[in-house]
């Protein structure tokens, strides 16, 4: 209890601060600073108002029960009280949880076709609309910044951001962060004129977008820049001229594209972000593989080898492998309803941060 009084105490202090940031008009001559504290103190909301109710209640309650001596209708009050003070309880305690520090970035996504060729990328599209409706329903702003389609128009490659339309603690981060691996089907393809079932696989990548890309210095002699014509769907001003830009980090093999803005200035200054944001993953997660060797792996993988998720057509089934869970509603997963199946990843996410606490 001493932990959490104390932890509250230093988000009382911080977010006081904030309020006094925000309250300066300073502050807002620098967007990105802005930007960046407003979204703290976003995250830090969730916090204080259910600190504030529980402070409520408790002197509600202490009044409640010595009005119950002389009244014994404050008995019932002081009872009810008393259970939403139990609540409320619960609630900080959840909300004080440890969490993932990446939880309300925003993210870019790759989604690739495996093998399985013209299914796969067929596959590869269906994942990507899954994606896009989910995150349309959900509050969250999709953004294609580079597309290879196929003769069916399939995805042979895509990558596409992530965005909250406002700053969360539940960010893009904290729901599609579990997506990163390969995801198999297993159906008829349309291009099968015998009518068996084969399976093909694609796979996606995730990483946190976080605001300020830091710690991580890219040298230009470590990069290749090559232009060329844009190509997918995207007007008829898209294809006239080398826009798009490719970007190979030569030591690492990292490889980025950006064809969404007309300009090649914009583009490349774009791929350079989502280049900087790979490049500081990559980093993180080869501290946290140092600093966990020896522990249980955790429930979530970036590495794209790993069989994450099956989704099979005849039996209208989708199974996560990862923790077990199965589900006959593929049909309505694959149009954005992914609410249940993120839920049983998140529980079990939390449950294994306790316990690891």
């Amino acid at each position: 209890m001493s932990n959490q009084i104390s932890a509250v105490d230093d988000i009382l202090s911080e977010y006081q601060g904030l309020e006094a940031q925000l309250a300066d008009p300073e502050l807002h001559n620098d967007p990105s600073a802005a930007r960046r504290v407003g979204k703290r103190y976003s995250q830090l909301q969730p916090i204080i108002r259910v600190h504030d109710e529980l402070s409520a209640v408790r002197g509600d309650l202490e009044a409640a029960r010595e009005m119950a001596h002389e009244d014994s209708e404050f008995a019932a009050e002081a009872e009810r009280l008393a259970e939403r003070q139990v609540e409320l309880e619960e609630k900080l305690a959840d909300l004080l949880a440890p969490r993932d520090p990446h939880d309300a970035d925003d993210i870019v996504m790759e989604i690739k076709s495996g093998a399985g060729g013209e299914e796969a990328a067929l596959f590869a599209g269906e994942l990507a609309r899954m994606y896009q409706r989910y995150a349309e329903k959900h509050g969250f702003v999709t953004e294609i910044l580079g597309l290879s389609e196929s003769d069916l128009g399939g995805v042979k490659d895509m990558t596409l951001s992530i965005k909250s339309k406002q700053p969360s603690a539940d960010g893009a981060w904290s729901v599609f962060k579990f997506e990163g691996g390969v995801h198999r089907v297993q159906r008829v393809p349309v291009t099968e004129s015998q009518g068996r079932i084969q399976t093909s696989a694609a796979g996606v990548l995730v990483y946190p977008e976080p605001d300020e890309v830091e710690a991580v210095e890219i040298d230009d002699k470590d990069l290749r820049v090559d232009v060329y014509r844009s190509s997918g769907k995207g007007g008829q001003g898209v294809n006239t001229t080398d826009s798009a830009v490719r970007i190979t980090h030569l030591p690492t093999g990292i490889v980025v594209t950006c064809q969404k803005e007309r300009s090649q200035i914009q583009n490349k200054a774009r791929a350079m972000q989502v280049l900087a944001a790979r490049l500081q993953q990559q980093m993180e997660e080869a501290a946290d593989a140092e600093a966990a060797e020896g522990r249980a792996a955790q429930i979530r993988t970036m590495d794209r080898s790993e069989r994450i998720r099956t989704y099979n057509w005849p039996e209208n089934r989708i199974s996560d492998h990862r923790i077990g869970y199965k589900s006959n509603n593929l049909d309505t997963v694959l149009n954005g309803d992914l609410e249940d199946l993120f839920t049983a990843l998140q529980t079990a996410e939390r449950n294994a941060r306790l316990e690891a606490e």
